[in-house]
């Protein structure tokens, strides 16, 4: 098990403990051990799942969200690629799709209607896309907090690689200029997330050509890949989100085999 913890976890080298003061005589003076103890952070299960289908990784949330809910899981982020799937949140239409099935068909697409919040947006390789199933009674705040919070976590990242972006003013999601380069659609019930973001790193941006992304007609998309103007993959974009992620939201990030998570697709029936 690898555990990642947030930049400047605990006592840093050289920071003084606090003095003692001086007790009177017969009181009680504590051990040594057992003075300024670091805060324990608590602890989300980290799980790269690697590309695996839309349908899969959504049962495997509703599953996760149960345990977490239960207090049987920690809180858990799952890390993926999906293939290329269309999803329409619950304020999406079918209108919002632009082709028809056999349209579809060719460009190897899925659809699927979902219980997140927002409209209609594209999934596909080349994008980090991230489910964090965090119970928000536990961890303080509510979905405002939270999404804003997974906001500044992404622009984090993206500043990391040297994407300027604007989150002022803008739709829900993270904008380079006028251009869409993430976006964010959650969930909460019984206080714990599901859904999450998509972090657009090199996918093939024409599949959003064939819908009304985000209900908004006019929205142009963008990728870290495209902003500067080489490939960056996945894999050095999660590396790069993982420590922000643990940081904004005050973690430590213990990374597990995606076996210990998937087995929960067995071992758990799915909630109604």
């Amino acid at each position: 098990m690898h555990v990642i913890r947030p930049p400047n976890h605990g006592r840093r080298r050289g920071q003084r403990l606090h003095q003692r003061r001086q007790s009177p005589p017969g009181s009680h003076r504590p051990q040594h051990g057992h003075l300024l103890r670091p805060r324990q952070l608590p602890v989300c299960a980290v799980a790269n799942l690697g590309l695996i289908p839309y349908q899969q990784a959504w049962d495997l949330q509703r599953r996760i969200q149960q345990e977490v809910a239960g207090g049987e899981r920690p809180d858990t982020l799952l890390l993926l690629e999906h293939p290329h799937v269309y999803t329409l949140g619950r304020r999406g239409r079918d209108s919002d799709i632009l082709v028809d099935e056999a349209r579809l068909a060719e460009l190897g697409a899925e659809v699927h209607h979902i219980d997140r919040g927002g409209e209609v947006t594209y999934h596909g390789p080349g994008q980090v896309v991230g489910y964090p199933i965090i119970n928000l009674r536990r961890h303080g705040g509510g979905p405002l907090k939270y999404v804003r919070t997974l906001e500044r976590t992404l622009i984090a990242t993206l500043s990391e690689f040297g994407v300027k972006v604007e989150s002022e003013d803008r739709p829900t999601g993270v904008w380079v200029g006028e251009r869409k380069i993430a976006s964010i659609g959650v969930k909460v019930n019984r206080g714990v997330t599901t859904h999450g973001f998509a972090l657009n790193v090199d996918p093939d941006l024409t599949y959003f050509d064939h819908i009304i992304a985000c209900g908004m007609p006019d929205v142009a998309t963008t990728s870290m890949s495209r902003e500067l103007g080489h490939h960056v993959s996945v894999d050095d974009a999660i590396a790069a989100f993982m420590p922000h992620f643990g940081r904004m939201f005050g973690f430590e990030l213990s990374q597990v085999e995606p076996t210990s998570v998937q087995s929960t697709l067995i071992d758990t029936p799915l909630p109604e």
